[in-house]
């Protein structure tokens, strides 16, 4: 190994709240070579952005600081480095791009103001010559036509363009240390292949090293040379990837290598009776311009959709963001207004009021893809699990109506004790069931489940996976499974329809949707979801 250009030596976080003081970090070491890229992998709460951040200083101070170590950079402790020196190495000689760019790009300036900015704060480029720097770094990172992005501001950008945004401003001044913390993880498959493919070209290019976050294995497998487990505020083991893979030694990291979703969907019986089906269905918004607003032209989010879900089946919906696949289970549930024909358990809904439809809801229920934004923090867990029997089964007394609510928690996997918690003091992955729960309360027939595993770590999608599975046989449910994550939709969907533009591209048996696609879109997908290969093809654009 060449001389590491970023040595980290049994470096501790201490956060300090309410007079009292916790580790979060607890004397981690590792090093990174010249062009190496360093994984850094581990469930939420293990420390990694924590680590990550350290390295620049960038915690909250005060409410943050470091009790032990050293973080040595060409030969220089940043510890004890001073708030200028530390000015001079951040976004210069090190860059850190993040998971979420929409929090880390400003809403109210376009793009080429963001990027030329850091470009004169750091050298000075500034006029005509920052414009062309900026045009050349958004065509090195693959922004198609960037004369016309120059102008347009985050909100009017896709999730990929706006991490290539980040990856350009992050790669403005040539660093030589580039650190990712979790780059992908919002994103759909084939754009996630994309701007991994993207990253290790301009690593091979420049001579790059990179500290590279995340809690999914596959994308380590992959991209990275060396390989940093951590748990608890401490890394528990190192290597080469291939070693770590080949031979894990911590019991944690054999955890986290078997937590990828596995298993079967629930076998499908043909003979099962029809729950939900649609005809011809149409969900188009209307665009309007002009004095009068009059309307031009109209985005066909849902363009003629025929689908249909038995009892105990799973229909997964995949495609891109974008792609309609929310909108269909709208529309499908009656919460926005289509077209077409939609059939419930063969009595036709598709012009029943908002009053006709409250009869059915509780036989129709939805799991939402952020479980804390769809629980209310004023209200305690049993008040969430318990609302939708106080207004579809008013006649139950408190006694009864607790008890549903203790046997859902309890179904669900969870405590029935802790049902007087409130969301805040839960898990991702309890909130999650806290979510499915309260579905389950109401004993549907038909769940729409969007994106209900996308905020989860890999090891809490297999134990909701799991869960759903087992509440798929016990109930006899229909579930309409969107994601744009096929290695969960695997192990779970019957049936697979893939959408693209408002259109189904191609569907059938789940088996053969995967195994032997026709379509070179959906071809596109499966290799970004299996194979984490690069889309070059084209058919996937930015």
């Amino acid at each position: 190994m060449t001389e590491p250009i970023l040595t980290v030596r049994d470096l501790s976080v201490a956060f300090h709240q309410g007079g009292k003081t916790s580790l979060a970090v607890d004397r981690i070491s590792f090093e990174i070579a010249r062009g190496e890229v360093l994984a850094l992998v581990g469930e939420s709460g293990s420390g990694k952005s924590v680590s990550a951040n350290s390295i620049l200083k960038l915690l909250p101070y005060p409410a943050a600081s470091h009790p032990g170590g050293e973080v040595v950079f060409n030969g220089r402790d940043l510890m004890k480095a001073s708030d200028e020196e530390l000015r001079a190495v951040r976004g210069n000689d090190i860059t850190m791009i993040f998971q979420e760019p929409m929090t880390s790009l400003n809403p109210l300036h376009a793009i080429e103001k963001q990027i030329g900015e850091i470009l004169q704060l750091h050298q000075g480029i500034k006029g005509p010559a920052a414009r062309a720097r900026t045009l050349e770094l958004l065509h090195q990172v693959g922004i198609r036509d960037p004369e016309r992005r120059l102008s347009a501001y985050p909100h009017e950008l896709s999730g990929g363009q706006r991490q290539r945004v980040m990856i350009a401003m992050a790669l403005a001044n040539r660093p030589e240390l580039l650190i990712a913390d979790e780059p992908t993880t919002a994103l759909d498959v084939t754009v996630q292949a994309q701007i991994l493919e993207l990253l290790k070209t301009l690593k091979e290019e420049h001579g790059m090293s990179m500290l590279f976050i995340t809690h999914d294995l596959g994308i380590v497998r992959k991209f990275a040379d060396r390989v940093c487990v951590m748990t608890q505020g401490r890394i528990v083991e190192s290597g080469p990837v291939e070693e770590i893979f080949a031979r894990p030694q911590h019991d944690y990291t054999r955890h986290l290598l078997a937590s990828e979703p596995r298993g079967r969907p629930v076998p499908a019986d043909a003979a099962k009776p029809e729950v939900m089906a649609a005809q011809n269905l149409k969900v188009w918004f209307p665009i309007k311009a002009g004095f009068l607003r009059r309307v031009v032209d109209h985005v066909k989010a849902v363009d003629g959709i025929d689908m249909r879900l038995k009892a105990g089946h799973t229909l997964g919906i995949v495609g891109e963001s974008g792609s309609g696949k929310t909108t269909l289970g709208l529309a499908l549930t009656r919460l926005i207004s289509s077209e077409g024909r939609i059939a419930f358990v063969g009595e036709q809904i598709s012009d029943y009021s908002f009053r006709d439809m409250r009869a059915l809801r509780n036989r129709m229920q939805v799991v939402f893809q952020d479980p804390y934004g769809s629980l209310s923090p004023r209200m305690s867990v049993a008040d969430i699990v318990a609302e939708g029997l106080k207004i579809h089964e008013p006649s139950l007394s408190a006694g009864e109506r607790d008890r549903r609510v203790a046997g859902a928690l309890e179904e669900t996997g969870l405590d029935a004790a802790t049902r007087w918690r409130y969301p805040h003091e839960f898990s991702g992955g309890q909130r999650q069931r806290i979510a499915i729960a309260r579905a389950m309360v109401l004993k549907p027939k038909f769940v729409m489940l969007d994106e209900p595993t996308s905020a989860l770590d890999m090891s809490v999608q297999a134990q909701v996976v799991d869960l759903l599975r087992d509440l798929q046989v016990k109930h006899d449910l229909a579930y309409l499974f969107i994601s744009h994550d096929l290695k969960v939709v695997r192990a779970l969907a019957n049936d697979i329809v893939v959408m693209r533009g408002g259109k189904v591209v191609e569907s059938g048996l789940a088996a053969d949707i995967i195994e032997r696609p026709k379509e070179p879109y959906t071809k596109a997908l499966m290799a970004a979801a299996f194979d984490l290969r690069a889309v070059t093809d084209g058919v996937v654009r930015q």
